[in-house]
């Protein structure tokens, strides 16, 4: 079994990584406007605005994913997702959410 599955391992093991930036990549395309319209009533910065926010992070995710399943420029899809996943925290209020962080944490200890 382990012979005939070893050549796609690797490329499984690489999907199940990006899966969570590739799932909220699509789900910005199928929901756009509910996105920008909950960046533009949280901040208050204008349609235009929004939707940039919105298409810098939906191009980044996706661009992301694509350049890891196809082994380019791994390192630097890498840090474009860690940016991703900063300019979220930041732009979602994510840092201040006491009862996600409380999550977070209780998830992190039991998976220890």
């Amino acid at each position: 079994f382990l012979r005939v599955t070893k050549q796609y391992l690797p490329h499984v093991a690489r999907l199940c990584l990006i899966s969570t930036f590739l799932e909220d990549g699509i789900r910005m395309w199928f929901q756009w406007s509910e996105q920008r319209d909950y960046i533009d009533s949280t901040w208050n910065c204008g349609y235009l605005l929004a939707s940039s926010f919105v298409f810098l992070n939906l191009l980044g995710q996706l661009t992301g994913c694509v350049l890891v399943l196809s082994r380019n420029f791994v390192q630097y899809a890498c840090f474009g997702l860690f940016g991703i996943i900063a300019l979220q925290t930041i732009a979602y209020s994510i840092l201040w959410d006491l009862k996600f962080l409380m999550r977070l944490s209780r998830t992190s200890w039991a998976q220890l």
